[in-house]
């Protein structure tokens, strides 16, 4: 019977481990799945927020950036043309004074380029930091919907086939006014993103960036594992993909996701030791149950084969019964089964017991497993109940600068606090320990690293009870960063305060919610103070700003003193800040220099015309001759009693033709000479042209040169001061005489041409001379620089000067060898509703 007791046991024991093999083992696997794709879940979501705030990182970097004294300073005397098509200034070799090597002290992969822009978007500065060129998108201008006067803008995209980042921001000079954008341009790319997953170990696990249309991978962390332009699918059977959409950028592309693949290995390993366990777990307990059920078995029967033999050998004594060996009867197996029973349920018992200290063993590890992946971004310290050290995660080691085993053992607060914080750290352990107190042990203090230096932590306290032992996590988060940042947001709050410029906040019923103190001027010339309300023009003028959402700008005089008016609405917020700027002292100097810019053009005109007067005396003698000729004429005439009257007459007109092609020289002489305020009247341009060859017919006469004339057939109507366009044209024809001495006498020729292109009339004056080198066609607009010996250098800078007056552009073009031609362009006069009077005839012996 023990050997069948044995055997019943063994057979027992394996039925019940394999039964609950098959049922635990599905049960496990499917606990395991639940949890193993929330853990996913977890690494997905840290790994886009650890994205996110690096991202974040960018915005706030370039907001100190644009808001840098240095940029300020540089953008104080700044003056941008608006001009379309010229080239920006590019750093290269260096990094401009205006920005701050803010990108390397923040441990952020530095950008590709930073741009600086006017208000318009127009590119006007680029800081290149390597050798990846600008996107042609971004040449020559930033488009409006990545610019925000109101916020920092960040924005993903692609451009070109890469991924960027491009961050930006309103820049101002010193005084506050608004000059353009600062713009940040990043690629991200495989250091971009290792550097927004520091702390990560890419060998458990990795990110990538995916086009949401074609399901291809832009940009990963691994580009040598994770290849770009493969798709997530492709790597299935070596990792497990989370995607995720990013979150909500303005203008950013929404057809990227944000993947995170988990490699296959890990997570097999991870479910392998898993069985494992289990498996162990169940044989141990199969193990248990037939050597217990077997034993109690073999007791049993032991037991009943000794009562049976003592039976046996009292029947055979006393009744003479022979002995029946082992033979059961029914009172014998009653016996048994009720034994078997007993012992089944001594083994169900055993059982549920090991069960429940199994549960118990599980549960204490998943505690401590969550306890650690709780805040996993954050450093992660467990103390025991008398506050020492018994295990950290790798992000305290970062934060710390101090290895694990350093730290291991020692009590947290003599190793990790200065002595200044240990008190109130053992405050808030002990205020932990008070179950139901809200907030559990929370607050701030400093820490120490382990090369010394102090930096402020915010710490919370959690405290795990173990059976009959109490454990404390503690997570740690480094405030430092958030700190510097309270400090830089309250230092521009005090901004406007501080500022030596008005700055007020105007609400959109016209109210002046504040005014800070150099507004105080602004305040007292409008008659009101702060809590008051504007004037009715400047109230229409904010409620039009709110209504438009585009900035204003507007000027206003009070008393002795102008001010620039910057009216900057807040839609969303339903007010407007209005930004003035003293401009008193700029409008004197524009009309000083405006006055001594005409007293420079009238030197240079007495200069040229000193220089002409030779050929002008010439001219004014032809007719003074001719009138003493007629008058000597009539004498002989009258005195020798011969001639008629008519002839007296006839010579008598001749004098008066004459004396008034005397006068008329004199008067247009006076007229280049004359010093008088700019008078600007509708003229035709041939007209001009004709009068400038009359003064210079005695140096073409000299030269053996004949002017060519190739002028429009029909009239030039421009609106312009005609003494000062007559001085820029003769400017340009003496520079070609003088240009046509140097030139063999059969080779001179002078042309000039006349015409209207689109809404520009068009003066071309072309010389056969020498020509001017490229290096020095650069400087002929350049002040002092001449060609000529004796030259001033004036004649002409002072004529672009008087173009630009005229809203008209000049430009040279030379070849040496052949020639210099020069471009002049005029707006044409604007049509009226008279007909346009007819040109003055051209002076007497104008034509050349």
């Amino acid at each position: 019977m023990p050997v069948i007791a044995i055997v019943i046991g063994l057979a027992a024991g394996l039925v019940v481990w394999v039964v609950l093999d098959e049922i635990q083992s599905r049960q496990v696997a499917r606990i395991f799945d639940a949890e193993l794709q929330d853990q996913l879940d977890l690494q997905a979501r840290e790994g886009l927020i650890r994205f996110d705030r690096y991202l974040a990182g960018y915005g706030m970097t370039t907001r100190l950036l644009a808001n840098h004294r240095r940029l300020a300073e540089y953008l104080e005397p700044r003056v941008w043309s608006k001009a379309e098509g010229g080239k920006p200034l590019v750093y290269r070799e260096f990094r401009p004074f205006w920005l701050p090597d803010f990108f390397a002290r923040d441990a952020q992969c530095p950008p590709s380029q930073v741009l600086l822009t006017d208000l318009e978007g127009r590119v006007r500065e680029v800081y290149q930091t390597g050798t990846a060129p600008l996107p042609a998108a971004f040449a020559k201008r930033i488009p409006e919907r990545f610019l925000d006067a109101a916020a920092v803008r960040t924005v993903l995209l692609k451009l070109d086939a890469v991924l960027y980042l491009l961050v930006s921001d309103t820049v101002e000079d010193s005084a506050g006014y608004h000059m353009g954008y600062l713009v940040v341009l990043v690629p991200i790319d495989q250091a971009f993103l290792a550097a927004s997953q520091r702390g990560v170990d890419p060998n458990r696990s990795a990110i990538a960036l995916v086009d949401r249309g074609d399901q291809r991978i832009l940009a990963s962390v691994d580009a040598a594992n994770l290849v770009p332009g493969t798709t997530p699918d492709q790597w299935g059977d070596g990792y497990v993909v989370t995607t995720q959409p990013l979150p909500d950028y303005a203008g950013a592309d929404d057809n990227l996701l944000f993947a995170t693949f988990v490699t296959q290995s890990n997570v097999e390993r991870m479910s392998r030791h898993v069985r494992i366990f289990e498996h162990r777990q169940r044989l141990f307990l199969a193990l248990v149950y037939i050597l217990v059920f077997t034993w109690v078995i073999y007791l049993v029967s032991s037991r009943l084969n000794r009562i049976l033999k003592r039976m046996t050998r009292f029947s055979q004594r006393a009744l003479g019964i022979p002995e029946p060996g082992f033979q059961r009867t029914g009172n014998q197996l009653l016996l048994l089964e009720e034994w078997i029973a007993h012992f089944t349920q001594l083994v169900l018992k055993a059982r549920e017991e090991m069960s429940r200290r199994h549960q118990a063993e599980m549960r204490e590890s998943e505690a401590l497993k969550a306890a650690m992946m709780e805040a996993s971004l954050d450093a992660i310290v467990t103390l025991d109940h008398q506050g020492h050290i018994i295990e950290v995660n790798p992000a305290a080691e970062r934060v710390f600068g101090i290895e694990r085993a350093q730290i291991i053992g020692h009590p947290f607060g003599e190793r990790l606090l200065p002595e200044v914080a240990r008190t109130a750290f053992r405050r808030l352990l002990d205020r932990s320990r008070h179950d139901g107190l809200e907030p559990a042990g929370r607050g701030e203090l400093v820490a120490l690293r382990g090369d010394g230096p102090e930096f402020p932590v915010e710490i919370s306290i959690v405290p795990i009870d173990l059976e009959a032992e109490r454990f404390y996590t503690l997570y740690i988060h480094d405030i430092t960063q958030r700190k510097q940042a309270e400090r830089d947001i309250k230092s521009l709050a005090r901004l406007a305060s501080e500022s030596p410029s008005p700055i007020l906040r105007v609400s959109a019923a016209g109210q002046i919610a504040y005014a800070n103190n150099a507004s105080r001027p602004l305040l007292l010339g409008w008659g009101t103070e702060q809590g008051g309300a504007l004037p009715a023009e400047w109230a229409t003028e904010v409620a039009e700003a709110l209504a438009q959402g585009e900035p204003r700008e507007r000027e206003t005089a009070l008393g002795a003193q102008v001010y620039a008016l910057l009216f900057a609405p807040f839609r969303d917020l339903g007010y407007v800040n209005i930004y003035a700027r003293d401009i008193t002292a700029v409008r004197r100097a524009e009309q000083a220099s405006r006055q001594h810019q005409a007293e420079l053009v009238h030197v240079s005109r007495l200069s040229t015309m000193g220089e002409v007067a030779t050929g002008m005396a010439h001219e004014i003698n032809q007719p003074l001759s001719a009138i003493v000729n007629y008058a000597n004429g009539c004498t002989r005439r009258i005195q020798g009693g011969q001639g008629t009257a008519d002839d007296l007459l006839g010579a008598l007109s001749q004098i008066a033709s004459q004396a008034k092609r005397a006068s008329e020289i004199i008067r247009r002489l006076r007229a280049l000479v004359g010093k008088q305020p700019p008078i600007r009247a509708d003229v035709d341009l041939n007209h001009l042209v004709r009068e400038v060859c009359s003064f210079v017919e005695f140096e073409t006469s000299k030269l053996s040169i004949q002017i060519e004339l190739d002028l429009a057939a029909e009239p030039i109507p421009i609106h312009v001061d005609l003494v000062q366009i007559e001085q820029v044209l003769l400017n340009l024809v003496r520079n070609a005489l003088d240009a046509l001495e140097e030139a063999p006498q059969p080779e001179r020729r002078l042309l000039i041409h006349t015409g209207v292109s689109g809404a520009q009339a068009v003066v071309a004056v072309r010389d056969s001379g020498p020509g001017v080198e490229p290096e020095r066609l650069k400087l002929l607009f350049d002040p002092f620089f001449t060609t000529k010996e004796g030259g001033m250098g004036m004649g002409l800078p002072i004529s672009q000067t008087i173009l630009e007056n005229h809203d008209g552009r000049i430009r040279a073009e030379s070849t040496p060898g052949q020639g210099t031609v020069f471009h002049v362009t005029l707006p044409l006069a604007e049509p009226t509703a008279d007909a346009d009077p007819e040109p003055p005839p051209p002076a007497a012996g104008a034509t050349p």
